[in-house]
């Protein structure tokens, strides 16, 4: 005797939450969390549009339109930021983001278990470590005073360098140090993925004659293709953040001239300026641009590779 089905189109949808309370109650702190720090914050966005007057408040001040989006684009730091925001990020997704799947491709060549968890347990701890204990780590390391790396220097004739003073050594400390924080923990997501590749198509490969090589190129990448490129997406979507708290560290006088990106003009327009209102067109000009990104890379990885978030 078959069972009958629930019709689940006949009921309230009061009674279809009530059914699945428990499930509804799991999701709500999730819910809460985004609706407060999430959707709460967008009406500060209008502040963009704004002339802001401390004693009329948000809602309060004049209406400008985009006053401020056209103050930003014709000011003379817009292609200083811009540049230099693309430039950073560029060199991140260029050098950055390929480091988490060569690291997985290699972890997955490794044959020995007790081997393969000490190297991913090491290259997953720098993830944990704050940007600014990785810079206090950095500023030691390579100090012109008593540091590692300049101490090696001297030994051998040379003299000491302020690597983090100097222009030429911004963009490799930024690339080198984004590396070693995030490589091993962005290739738990690729490792991943290559678990659910079939065992049996490698060992088709081998019989064939097809070597390591052979194989990493025609069976494991084509394998986490997908996963690759939600991943590249995500990333192009990203490409005007450049790493904040990173960058803010590792300003100095002297190479302010390739580090000030979009975000640390930002904050000090809004707080050391006190132009919120203009600081919140950028940050808006900033997300827009990013949306319109994600949509265009989202289009292209579709219809030339399909692959695709949505």
């Amino acid at each position: 005797m078959k069972t009958p089905r629930l019709r689940l189109s006949g009921k309230s949808l009061g009674a279809r939450i009530w059914e699945h309370r428990l499930v509804y109650l799991f999701m709500l702190p999730c819910v809460v969390s985004l609706l407060i720090f999430n959707y709460y914050p967008m009406y500060g966005a209008t502040l963009a549009f704004k002339d802001y007057k401390y004693n009329l408040g948000i809602m309060g001040s004049p209406w400008v339109g985009l006053k401020h989006f056209r103050a930003f684009i014709s000011s003379l730091e817009f292609w200083d930021v811009i540049r230099n925001t693309l430039v950073i990020s560029g060199l991140k997704i260029l050098l950055c983001f390929p480091a988490p799947i060569i690291l997985a491709l290699l972890l997955n060549e490794l044959w020995f278990p007790r081997f393969k968890r000490a190297i991913q347990t090491m290259s997953y701890l720098p993830n944990f470590v704050s940007w600014v204990v990785v810079v206090s780590l950095m500023t030691v390391v390579f100090s012109p005073y008593g540091g590692i790396v300049n101490n090696i220097r001297n030994r051998l004739g040379l003299e000491s360098i302020f690597f983090l003073g100097e222009e030429r050594f911004f963009y490799p400390l930024v690339v080198l140090s984004d590396i070693w924080k995030g490589a091993g923990w962005g290739s738990i997501i690729y490792l991943s993925a290559l678990s659910g590749i079939n065992p049996e198509l490698y060992e088709s490969a081998y019989l064939d004659g097809a070597g390591r090589l052979a194989c990493t190129w025609y069976i494991t990448l084509p394998g986490i293709k997908m996963t690759i490129g939600i991943m590249f997406i995500f990333a192009i979507g990203g490409i005007l953040n450049a790493g904040f708290d990173q960058i803010l560290l590792l300003q100095q006088p002297a190479n302010m001239l390739i580090s000030e990106i979009l975000d640390t003009f930002t904050l000090k327009t809004g707080l050391n300026y006190g132009k919120f209102e203009y600081a919140s067109a950028i940050g808006l000009f900033k997300s827009a641009f990013s949306f319109a990104l994600v949509l265009i890379t989202n289009w292209t990885a579709k219809r030339f590779f399909e692959v695709g978030i949505f």
